[in-house]
């Protein structure tokens, strides 16, 4: 048997492992979690990250996240292998570099094509990727599929108004603290009180004000929010 894992010395509290065998060798993987069983399609990685060799590929998940695959084999060289950086570290500060440099995504929902098209230009100039809806039937679908930091929000729409897609999101623990901001030209007290009792985080008028809606990004994004490019 091999010496243990000098992280593993003082662990106090129960983690999965994983066990792989590359010949002779044995080697157990600390993980966090299991999630699921899956079939997927590997992906190139691209030249920069190709030329780390513990990353087989990467794969996109219905949710739009990135997940590179790991080269398993060539991990056991490393820790094998002498001191120094090895292909795992090499992996984890790119890894790192791709979630800091990863434009925000924001969603837009509005049965009005030209509402859409306006705040998806300025949006894309402020350096955010956006994806578009025009009802909340749409929306919930395209969530599914691809979950956005943010959503602007229309309240009247066919099919499915805001109101009842922003209670649907509010009622569901995957999405219930993602930041809604409703956008409307119903800007009556009865309309406002209602949105704020479903637990939508900004409201504004019709015709918003550049300014007033990135100052409401900024304050429902925080750090998320990207640098500005106008």
């Amino acid at each position: 048997p091999g010496q243990p894992l000098n992280l593993l010395e003082n662990l106090s509290h129960q983690m999965p492992l994983l066990l792989f065998r590359s010949g002779d060798i044995k080697i157990a993987l600390a993980i966090d979690s299991i999630d699921s069983n899956r079939e997927i399609v590997i992906k190139s990685v691209g030249q920069q990250l190709g030329q780390i060799s513990a990353i087989n590929g990467a794969t996109i998940l219905g949710d739009g996240r990135v997940i590179f695959i790991l080269d398993i084999p060539t991990l056991i060289e490393d820790y094998q292998a002498p001191s120094g950086t090895t292909n795992l570290q090499q992996a984890s500060e790119s890894f790192k570099q791709i979630e800091e440099n990863r434009n925000p995504l924001a969603m837009i929902v509005d049965d009005s094509i030209t509402m859409r098209k306006a705040t998806e230009g300025l949006l894309t100039r402020l350096g955010f990727d956006v994806v578009t809806a025009k009802d909340g039937v749409d929306a919930l679908a395209r969530l599914y599929e691809q979950t956005p930091d943010i959503v602007l929000l229309d309240v009247e729409m066919p099919r499915m108004d805001g109101f009842e897609f922003a209670s649907i999101i509010r009622n569901d623990s995957q999405f219930k603290h993602l930041p809604i901001i409703m956008i409307t030209s119903r800007t009556g007290d009865k309309h406002r009180q209602r949105a704020m009792s479903i637990g939508v985080n900004a409201y504004l008028g019709k015709p918003y004000q550049d300014d007033e809606l990135i100052i409401s990004m900024k304050q429902q994004l925080a750090y998320k929010y990207p640098n500005e490019k106008r």
